[in-house]
């Protein structure tokens, strides 16, 4: 058996009855990421030791008849969620060699689970892009078709998920950066409401838009790691303390009752993929047969989205990224004069990407121009925000697109930024309204490339998405087809 290939579920089932050891899963996992992953690049740091000592207590306990949902279960983090004792570079020159001196909220909860951490893996640096690309340290491929994109910008956590170099991964979601390469890499992507998981020791792109969220092979591992990273967390000021249901519990068999929005302005858009189109459209009548009914619902203010969030995510990031001066960690570019020293050490510490956004996001927040970007900016998300709620008085899902595309051949968006920003164009709206949405395989390109459908819901409301997907899953098979690696 290639343990390797288990979903979350089944090894616990296989722990539980003390059919195969922590240690054998663990070692299954490294070893296919030592063959495979040179090709791929899903991993920036490979936790070997501190995963077999993991390993090694979760089979103490599991001896003692101590198991927990996670007990054993190998699993990958984003890179910038912070690791005690192992490195977190943001995928970027700047944190290259950072090793935090504290574990982030949800790597707390995994550890108390005694699941076992198989490594960090590549993002857009400081999660800015869409595609992996903007990565300062590695490029990562797509285990359908290794010359195109994984997505992004948790591109390494879905890549380590599709190609079975973890039986799952939690990625960081600011403007569908768990979504968005989840569908290219035909895995289950969630973004949980904004405050459902703890942002403390999440390293910083966008806070208002941030929110950590599980990628993994089908729908019931999603909700089994929703079950581990949800909760309150006083040491979080925007996390919200709301009663976590059970969301393994959700997972039940029909439709019956549901009512399917399908926004107006999203059929409209422009550059929407056929294959895209048609995919969706085939979901619907799926989640049809199963008993749901649709509706058409209006979002009125969808085409200043892209806009809104370019204003938003920029600001904050050049905020929050401020703190890297070469003074108090990180890079340091030695120069005698302080202010040649900022200079130098943000400029070869940051990649472009990076610096373009915090240009753009100090223009926005600059004297003079603040009421007139960021200030218009928070006013249309509050519109945005308006139409999710009204949309959702009819409805309790909203079905549209992930991507307007399959993925795309490397390199194709490096020189256009502005069609790399589009490409985020119907999961934007999910992180400034601070609704959950999940991605969900619901078929192939001609070429062989998956495509994703995504699903939304209402605050708070993550259990709906839960049960409509795992229905939805239930009926297909796209989630069941693996890339040839």
């Amino acid at each position: 058996m290639n343990l390797y290939k288990l979903t979350i579920a089944q090894a616990q089932t296989l722990l539980k009855n003390k059919e195969i050891s922590a240690l054998e899963l663990t070692h299954s996992l490294l070893n296919r990421i030592h063959v495979k992953d040179q090709a791929l690049g899903a991993y920036i740091t490979i936790a070997d030791e501190m995963a077999i000592k993991s390993a090694q207590a979760a089979d103490s306990l599991i001896a003692k008849g101590k198991i927990r949902p996670l007990t054993g279960i190998p699993l990958a983090l984003k890179d910038l969620i912070c690791t005690q004792g192992i490195r977190t570079t943001c995928a970027s020159k700047i944190l290259e060699n950072f090793i935090p001196p504290y574990d982030a909220f949800v790597v707390k909860g995994l550890k108390e689970d005694e699941s076992v951490i198989l490594g960090k893996t590549n993002m857009d640096e400081f999660a800015m892009g869409s595609t992996t690309e903007n990565s300062g340290l590695q490029t990562t491929s797509n285990p359908w078709d290794s010359t195109r994109i994984p997505g992004g910008s948790s591109g390494g956590s879905a890549v380590a998920v599709a190609a079975d170099l973890a039986l799952g991964a939690l990625g960081s979601d600011t403007g569908g950066s768990i979504r968005q390469p989840a569908s290219h890499c035909g895995v289950v992507g969630m973004k949980p409401t904004y405050g459902r998981v703890s942002r403390q020791g999440l390293v910083a792109f966008a806070s208002s838009l941030d929110q950590i969220g599980p990628l993994t092979k089908d729908v019931t591992d999603c909700a089994i790691l929703m079950n581990a990273i949800s909760g309150y967390d006083p040491g979080d000021s925007t996390s919200v303390n709301q009663k976590v249901p059970d969301f393994t519990a959700a997972l039940e068999e029909g439709l019956q009752g549901l009512t399917i929005g399908i926004p107006v302005e999203y059929n409209q858009s422009q550059g929407l993929d056929p294959e895209v189109k048609t995919a969706v459209q085939q979901s619907i009548k799926i989640l049809e047969n199963l008993g749901a009914q649709t509706i058409e619902v209006n979002l009125p203010h969808s085409p200043y989205v892209v806009a809104v969030y370019y204003v938003i995510a920029p600001s904050e990031a050049s905020s929050n990224l401020s703190r890297y001066d070469g003074v108090k960690y990180g890079l340091r570019v030695e120069e005698s004069v302080l202010g040649e020293m900022y200079n130098r050490t943000r400029s070869q510490g940051f990649g472009a990407e990076v610096q373009r956004r915090i240009i753009i996001g100090t223009y926005c927040l600059s004297a003079g121009y603040y009421d007139a970007y960021y200030g218009k900016a928070l006013q249309v998300r509050t519109l945005i925000t308006t139409d999710f709620k009204k949309a959702f008085e009819n409805c309790d899902v909203i079905i549209s697109p992930v991507a307007p595309s399959p993925a795309f051949p490397i390199g194709e968006v490096t020189n256009d930024p502005l069609k790399m920003y589009l490409s985020d164009l119907f999961t934007l709206a999910a992180n400034l309204a601070g609704i959950p949405g999940i991605s969900i395989p619901c078929g192939f390109s001609a070429q062989g490339l998956p495509i994703g459908v995504q699903l939304l819901g209402n605050h708070f409301n993550e259990a709906i998405l839960l049960k409509t997907a795992y229905n939805f899953e239930k009926a297909t098979d796209f989630h069941q087809r693996k890339p040839v690696i």
